[in-house]
């Protein structure tokens, strides 16, 4: 019988421990966050965590990690490969209610290395996500064609000249079309290569040639094959035509070349529920 009221003793202990437990989780309730931030994508092999290599997602949980004190994970908005660069970036993440926000973007940008920036955590609604609540993004790729030893970590160097009329005329066909399979990297496991772009068009400006191109969502590798194909349109390898039948063909072989990562970045991501 001592036994039976020893036994019985423990449980009462250890079911009030995990009531008590209960308790103390619901009260620190988590809420759900978006961290706006900006990075020169040369140290890191992209945006997602990889083994054995350096990412921004990797150096990010880190730190919020540490300064908040809680095991932290964020979503991004997407993936950009090694190389790429953000001049905007979302990603959302989890976490018991911060006090004091702008003391820990604070915090976050002492701590972070000199190449990340954070502007911005947001609190939104719990079921917010980063990547499949985004309405559009926006990229640019940067040319210079005359030789500048200060850009050239962040502009590709064309040696040739380029008929930018005639490679903005291409860009408009862009606009007519919703299947990318021909400027999808191959083997890949997306559902649809369809994006639906709202813009697609070059401007140049007395030392760079920007290629900006916006759409609800992209393709891995689109827009280094779309700028590629572009280029030998403006090199006069490639027709108005001959770019039309690429796009037709849905055949990764017929596009051209990627250009190389340094030269594109992301430059905005939209949201219905963030201004």
């Amino acid at each position: 019988m001592p036994q039976i009221y020893v036994f019985i003793n423990k449980l009462r202990i250890e079911i009030a421990i995990h009531f008590c437990k209960f308790a103390f989780l619901n009260k620190l309730h988590t809420l759900r966050y978006f961290i706006e931030f900006a990075y020169n994508g040369k140290n890191y092999f992209g945006f997602q965590v990889q083994p054995d290599v350096i990412s921004v997602q990797e150096t990010l949980d880190k730190a919020l990690s540490l300064l908040l004190r809680q095991k932290i994970e964020i979503v991004g908005a997407g993936r950009t490969d090694s190389g790429v660069h953000a001049k905007q970036m979302f990603a959302h993440f989890d976490a018991i209610e911060i006090e004091d926000i702008p003391k820990l973007i604070q915090r976050l940008n002492s701590f972070l290395p000199i190449d990340i920036v954070v502007f911005n955590i947001h609190i939104v609604h719990e079921d917010a996500h980063a990547r499949f609540d985004a309405i559009s993004r926006k990229y640019e790729y940067y040319i210079h064609t005359f030789k500048d030893v200060f850009i050239n970590e962040g502009s590709w160097y064309v040696h040739h000249k380029l008929d930018v009329d005639k490679m903005n005329e291409a860009a408009k066909i862009l606009l007519e079309y919703t299947d990318f399979e021909c400027f999808s990297k191959v083997h890949t496991d997306v559902k649809t290569f369809n994006c639906a772009l709202s813009e697609a068009f070059w401007k140049q400006n007395e030392n760079q040639i920007i290629f900006t191109i916006s759409a609800d969502r992209f393709l891995r590798n689109m827009v280094r094959a779309i700028v590629g194909t572009l280029i030998n349109v403006g090199l006069n390898k490639l027709s108005i035509n001959d770019f039309r039948k690429i796009i037709e063909s849905k055949n990764r072989s017929k596009a051209g070349f990627s250009v190389p990562a340094h030269g594109l970045y992301l430059v905005e991501v939209k949201y219905p529920y963030i201004k």
